[in-house]
């Protein structure tokens, strides 16, 4: 343990390593449930899913450990997960085969990019600005996905949503999670959304017994008949569709998916290890590059495997500020995350309204850093507010960030003409963004 991990080098031992693992897996365990029930949506089985969102995340963990050396845990990503499910999926109609094979081909460009100094060029080429805006905007998303399968937002012919009806079973759950989830936040309980997650789930299986009919109509599910089994994966594994791949909706598909994922995965490596020091003179993440690679290397084998894009997850910061240091702790988070597939009847039996409260606490947190956005400035603040705003009203992650890059490109474009004392650096990346976003508008008639 000592020569392989350089426990006392990173000034940690054995007990902290273990400690700090178990406390990021019960921080991020909540994805067991969550991710399978957003897939769903897209008629993959449940039961495949738990096994594969485990499983992926239990391989490509203990290989982040083992090859990076470093305290990072990964899953399918939030967000990622929903433009999969209710945009790719379901408001362009694409099959789930093809989007994961859009996923795939994602992972493999992201190896490239890993490999190679062109991460550092793609990195440097996004403003800050459009960042933190799609954070934000993701996160957005996916609370008012946690909203509506509370019930707490419904649709409306009149005024398109409004609000639900705070007396039925699945609100009512769904506050009753939120309001676990935060009582135990405040008092920096480890693992507080999935205990959130646990207290609903056992509201939601208490109404199904008492009341069977109305649960069903609700599409409240009861307590699983038995805990331990393992569900195969045959439904969904290898079932890469690569016929329709030379589309231009394809194309901005795929390029969403890379830009979400490179981004975010940047992102929580240097926020991370930045809150606890794990960062060199010039601010950069030691092994970031094997980091890098071991996010791109889980995201393809997590395609073939039958699940969204696999990606680092913030929740490590918990097993972080436990006291992990080294890879150990994410080879102790991966061993959970494995264990839990035989657990699947029970993931399986957690209602929407249940996860409901995850969703919506987990798109908090991703808001909360638009703060850093200066607003004051047009050509910055303009295009960073309609990403966040366009990904919840138009229900497409990728929609806000079609209309968020091509606001900024034009807005400084206009400002470069009009303001000559103070022209924005617009990088070529941009530029090609914007050409393929034009493209893609135009194709699509949007």
């Amino acid at each position: 343990m000592e020569q392989f991990f350089k426990l006392k080098e990173n000034g940690t031992d054995v007990k902290k390593e273990v400690i700090a693992g178990i406390t990021t897996f019960l921080t991020m365990a909540y994805i067991i449930a969550v991710n399978p029930g957003i897939l769903s949506a897209t008629g993959m089985p449940m039961g495949a899913l738990v096994t594969a969102t485990c499983l992926s995340a239990g391989v490509t963990t203990i290989l982040m450990g083992l090859y990076a050396n470093l305290p990072f845990a990964l899953a399918s990503g939030m967000g990622l997960n929903a433009f999969f499910a209710y945009t790719v999926c379901g408001i362009m109609g694409v099959d789930w085969t093809v989007a994961l094979t859009a996923v795939f081909l994602e992972g493999i460009i992201f190896i490239i990019l890993s490999l190679t100094k062109v991460r550092e060029a793609v990195v440097n080429a996004i403003p800050n600005t459009l960042k933190i805006a799609v954070t934000g905007g993701i996160g957005l998303f996916i609370a008012f996905i946690g909203f509506v399968n509370a019930g707490i937002v419904i649709k409306n012919p009149a005024t398109f949503v409004s609000i639900g009806n705070f007396t039925s079973p699945t609100v009512l759950i769904a506050v009753i999670g939120i309001i676990v989830i935060v009582a135990l936040s405040s008092k920096n309980v480890k693992g507080s959304i999935l205990w959130g997650i646990l207290v609903s789930s056992i509201c939601a299986w208490i109404y199904a017994a008492l009341q069977p009919n109305a649960a069903a109509y609700y599409g409240i599910s009861s307590f699983p008949k038995k805990i331990f089994a393992f569900e195969s994966l045959s439904g969904i594994a290898f079932k890469l569709d690569f016929n329709g791949i030379n589309t231009l909706s394809f194309a901005t598909i795929m390029l969403t998916f890379l830009f979400v994922d490179f981004f975010d995965t940047v992102g929580t490596l240097v926020g991370v290890a930045s809150k606890v020091g794990m960062v060199d003179k010039e601010g950069k993440v030691p092994r970031a590059g094997k980091a890098l690679l071991v996010d791109s290397i889980g995201t393809t084998f997590g395609a073939l495997l039958g699940t969204s894009t696999v990606t680092t997850y913030v929740e490590s910061s918990a097993g972080v500020a436990e006291g992990g240091r080294t890879g150990l702790t994410s080879v102790v988070t991966g061993i959970l995350f494995l264990l839990a597939m035989f657990l699947s009847p029970l993931f399986i039996a957690i209602p929407a309204c249940a996860t409901a409260p995850a969703l919506i606490v987990v798109g908090f947190f991703m808001v909360e850093n638009i703060v850093k956005i200066n607003f004051s400035d047009f050509t910055e603040g303009i295009p960073a507010f309609l990403t966040i705003a366009l990904m919840p009203l138009t229900y497409s992650i990728g929609d806000g960030l079609t209309i968020g890059v091509l606001a900024y490109v034009i807005l400084n474009i206009i400002n470069n003409i009009f303001n000559k004392k103070n022209k924005k650096k617009i990088s070529i990346v941009m530029y090609i963004l914007a050409i393929l976003f034009i493209a893609k508008l135009i194709a699509t008639g949007i």
